[in-house]
């Protein structure tokens, strides 16, 4: 496989670095947009905008609306903060946001874990089948559906 080398970031640390980037994007890093990326990387599966809500919510003692929610998650997927899983409408805190690049998902269809990978030569070649096609792709999803090692 040929991945890349990144660092992965982890608890106040990938706060840290997230806020960073997202400030290096000319964005504000809010207390709210604090609480909903701490909330989504405190999630160990893809979390919906809905699970994410409820997390603050309990967190905050007051509503938090999953619209404002959406809203925060879709500024993060395009600052890199996060990534979608398309197929399950979820988010996963991206523990390298200081590192761009296409994902590959493998999700397991028995217990929802999702692993992220990392091989440019991959994406590269999707990519290149798009452009290829006379398509600009602005943001390659590859989902891999199956069972994980623990569930097999």
């Amino acid at each position: 496989m040929h991945a890349h080398d990144h660092n992965e970031h982890h608890g106040s640390e990938l706060t840290r670095v997230a806020q960073t980037t997202l400030e290096k994007s000319g964005e504000q890093w809010t207390a709210m947009r604090e609480r909903v990326f701490e909330a989504l990387a405190g999630f160990e599966k893809p979390a919906s905008a809905y699970d994410i809500a409820e997390a603050v919510s309990k967190a905050e003692g007051r509503r938090v609306a999953a619209n404002s929610v959406y809203r925060i998650l879709d500024l993060f997927v395009g600052s890199n903060l996060a990534r979608r899983v398309e197929s399950a409408n979820a988010y996963m805190a991206n523990t390298h946001p200081d590192c761009l690049h296409d994902c590959i998902f493998l999700v397991c269809d028995n217990c929802g874990q999702t692993t992220h990978i990392d091989d440019d030569t991959i994406t590269k070649t999707v990519r290149a089948a798009a452009k290829g096609a006379g398509f600009q792709p602005e943001r390659p999803v590859i989902e891999v559906r199956g069972k994980c090692a623990d569930c097999e």
